[in-house]
């Protein structure tokens, strides 16, 4: 499986540029599955119904499963921080690419989500593991970066590029990888 993280300021188009690049993938017949960090407490599930049941009950997984569709929840007895690559852990191997959303700290090869409207300055100054940035004003960057710029809002473009390097967005199990400085840009 390939793996590329997008990271970026909230209201900078994270969402909206996977949202929109799932369908090609699709399209090409490739297997996308998205990991998500979420920043506050969120159910999937509503109260009266026997998995909210049995998850009330203490159940520490439920597992509910269709022809078409399964879904897993777990509770943690305590307030617990998941790696990207514990979420990654719990995909289907059979994927071809993973889009994660968030995790701007993770050792995964990224591409900047950056918008000038948001009114923060890019982070790509300092990460190593920054592959691409994807943004609709190239022209507001003080520093240009040393690594490829995509048009935020050419969808196809920013899906050719990713497959053109797809070699690169491998995933590795591995923890903590450090890249070579030549890998990194």
């Amino acid at each position: 499986m390939k793996v590329v993280c997008f990271a970026g300021y909230s209201g900078s188009g994270k969402t909206h540029l996977i949202e929109r690049l799932i369908p090609v993938f699709k399209a090409r017949g490739l297997r996308v599955s998205v990991a998500k960090h979420a920043h506050h407490k969120f159910d999937l599930d509503h109260p009266g119904k026997d998995s909210f049941r049995h998850r009330e009950a203490g159940a520490f997984e439920v597992v509910v499963a269709s022809g078409r569709r399964l879904a897993l929840m777990r509770e943690f007895e305590r307030e617990t921080q998941l790696s990207v690559r514990d979420l990654i852990a719990e995909l289907d191997h059979r994927v071809d690419w993973v889009f994660v959303e968030g995790f701007k700290h993770a050792d995964l090869l990224k591409i900047e989500v950056w918008r000038a409207a948001c009114g923060e300055p890019p982070r790509y100054i300092n990460d190593e593991f920054m592959a691409a940035m994807a943004t609709d004003s190239p022209g507001e960057l003080s520093v240009l970066p040393s690594y490829p710029l995509l048009d935020l809002n050419a969808t196809e473009a920013v899906a050719a590029w990713l497959l053109e390097n797809q070699d690169r967005f491998e995933y590795d199990s591995s923890p903590n990888l450090k890249l070579s400085l030549t890998d990194a840009c």
